[in-house]
């Protein structure tokens, strides 16, 4: 009788054991890597972002920051990310006009200002004062600027001073950075005394001060677009893609000096 009660325990042991290993088992099949590709001013923001989320999931997320247009040829040459967030819409729509993203996934997740920065001793500066020149302020140096012909920051930046008239006075004095955080790092560093940086990137370095906004209307709008890869791995990236629209979100982003997207793609 005790034998048979023995017999009969380690079977319902065994029975458990099957069917917690086949509960379990959907769960960890279910985890996926999923590779972004994002701008590189997003970095702070995306970082704590990707935190929380994968606080409370068993996808594995991978990212890689870039400047847009790097990133954007990267994945035009076969690059495996499953998401792309631009700082602008023309490498979307680039990438985009080429079939290489679902355009039903896209929207906007945030927008940005820009801003031109100095070191923490440094005074405000009147960007809209007609007597303005701002080679005044570089005293023979020069102003750092992500590259103006291909990267967001530095088309935006561009932008900007062409239509407030400075383009021209500083022109053959813009230091051209890979990307924006780079053009931060060399302010931030003393390289450089003036740089144009996102708000959010300003924010993000405490060696740095924002010396004068440009005006909105000085430039195109700054804003984030989002999208999955045409061969992304679709379920978890539109799983982190429903996050990114989450109140949670965008109280990171506004904490990391962005702001909400007014309208989406």
């Amino acid at each position: 009788m005790a034998s048979a009660l023995k017999t009969l325990r380690v079977f319902k042991i065994a029975g458990l054991t099957a069917l917690l290993f086949a509960f379990l088992l959907p769960l960890k099949s279910s985890a996926e890597t999923l590779t972004i590709f994002a701008a590189s001013s997003l970095k702070n923001a995306l970082d704590e972002i990707i935190n929380v989320y994968q606080a409370n999931s068993e996808d594995q997320l991978i990212v890689s920051y870039a400047g847009s247009s790097a990133l954007a040829r990267q994945i035009e040459m076969g690059a495996p990310a499953d998401i792309f967030i631009s700082a602008n819409e023309a490498w979307m729509d680039y990438l985009l006009e080429r079939n290489m993203i679902l355009p039903e996934s896209r929207f906007d997740l945030a927008h940005n200002t820009l801003v031109l920065i100095g070191g923490q001793d440094q005074t405000s500066i009147e960007l809209e004062n007609p007597a303005l020149k701002l080679s005044d302020y570089l005293s023979g140096n020069y102003l750092a600027m992500a590259l103006t012909n291909s990267v967001p920051a530095g088309i935006y930046g561009k932008q900007a001073l062409t239509s407030l008239g400075l383009w021209q006075d500083v022109e053959t004095q813009v230091a051209q950075a890979d990307n924006v955080r780079a053009a931060l790092a060399l302010v931030a560093t003393g390289e450089a005394p003036l740089g144009i940086v996102y708000n959010s990137d300003a924010v993000a370095e405490p060696r740095v001060k924002i010396l004068a906004t440009f005006p909105a209307d000085s430039h195109a709008t700054i804003r984030y677009p989002a999208a999955i890869t045409d061969l992304g791995n679709k379920s978890p990236a539109e799983r982190f893609l429903k996050f990114l629209r989450s109140s949670a979100t965008k109280a990171i982003l506004e904490r990391n000096g962005f702001s909400e997207a007014t309208d989406t793609q």
